[in-house]
């Protein structure tokens, strides 16, 4: 499984990206920013799809300044309300040409209350899965059109609560636990993931679909997301096992860019307990590859948005 060599995979190791297309959800801050900043820094076009257009176009100053010449431009997106997504997805649409790679990165962690979007999903599921299935359901045309990729962050933290997606209590309704509703959310972008690519194989599209995860990389959520109680232990963490947002960034760059990937890979740390360490090719749990439970997923994940693949 281990495709890149006992020394790992490095953004150093990225492939030329020069006019390369690529859209980031989350690109303002985070992982998804280190993202932006390395592919725009090395001559792809970026456009970062962010809910607040003042730490958007941050961001974008930011990595002008140490970049004058990247082509990186920002849109507004709200995962938490599908309209939204689908307000987003139109002016991207007139890119004919597509995109060689769009990056489902931006998250919701563990709000200590349960909370919904506009559509009545609870929180963590509703952007962290279905906001991002429905933009790319409604981006892949796109995508399509150059042959790309569609890259979803999981994460660890879908190997440590249920074993299985809860369907009959999907939206936490009947009991809210602000870990397992997000365990259960980055179990839903590996089902989706498995899923995705085995439609693409099936249809002998030329996409692939892959997940990945940053390990454990210090950024803002740890502390913007959780209730007061977490905030500590998170800052205990982050001083004791933490690799920075720039290391947590390679395996999307990775997933994103390298040739050697395959769809349906999952790449990430390798190190103690895949918190950090060399980045490869590294494995889900067996029932993040559930055909059943996949399949089911993507079904009830297109009736609850109502975008059909």
């Amino acid at each position: 499984m281990q495709r890149f060599g006992i020394n790992g995979w490095k953004a150093e190791d990225m492939p030329d990206v020069s006019g390369r297309r690529f859209v980031i959800t989350g690109g303002n801050s985070g992982i998804g920013f280190e993202a932006a900043r390395t592919l725009a820094g090395a001559g792809a076009e970026v456009i970062i799809l962010c809910r607040s257009p003042e730490k958007a176009d941050k961001a974008v100053r930011s990595i002008k300044e140490e970049a004058p010449q990247a082509d990186i431009r920002a849109m507004g997106l709200d995962l938490a309300d599908l309209s939204s997504v689908a307000r987003s997805a139109t002016p991207l649409s007139k890119y004919v040409v597509g995109f060689v790679g769009i990056f489902l990165m931006a998250v919701i962690l563990m709000p200590p209350k349960r909370e919904t979007t506009g559509d009545g999903f609870e929180m963590q599921i509703g952007v962290n899965h279905l906001g991002h299935f429905a933009l790319a359901g409604q981006l892949f045309p796109l995508v399509e059109n150059k042959s790309g990729r569609i890259v979803s962050v999981a994460s660890i933290a879908h190997k440590y609560g249920r074993k299985r997606i809860n369907f009959k209590d999907l939206q936490s309704q009947k009991a809210y636990n602000p870990v397992l509703a997000y365990s259960q959310s980055k179990l839903a972008n590996l089902l989706f993931i498995h899923e995705l690519s085995r439609r693409l194989k099936k249809s002998d599209s030329a996409v692939s679909a892959m997940a990945c995860h940053p390990g454990y990389s210090a950024t803002n959520l740890q502390f913007t997301g959780p209730g007061k109680l977490w905030k500590p232990a998170f800052g205990l963490m982050n001083l004791i096992f933490a690799q920075s947002a720039k290391y947590g960034a390679y395996p999307t760059l990775l997933a994103a860019t390298e040739p050697k990937v395959h769809s349906g890979g999952y790449y990430g740390p390798t190190g103690f307990q895949e918190m950090g360490g060399p980045v490869r090719e590294t494995e889900s749990e067996t029932f993040a590859r559930d055909n059943k439970a996949a399949e089911q997923l993507w079904q009830t994940s297109e009736e609850l948005t109502g975008v059909k693949w």
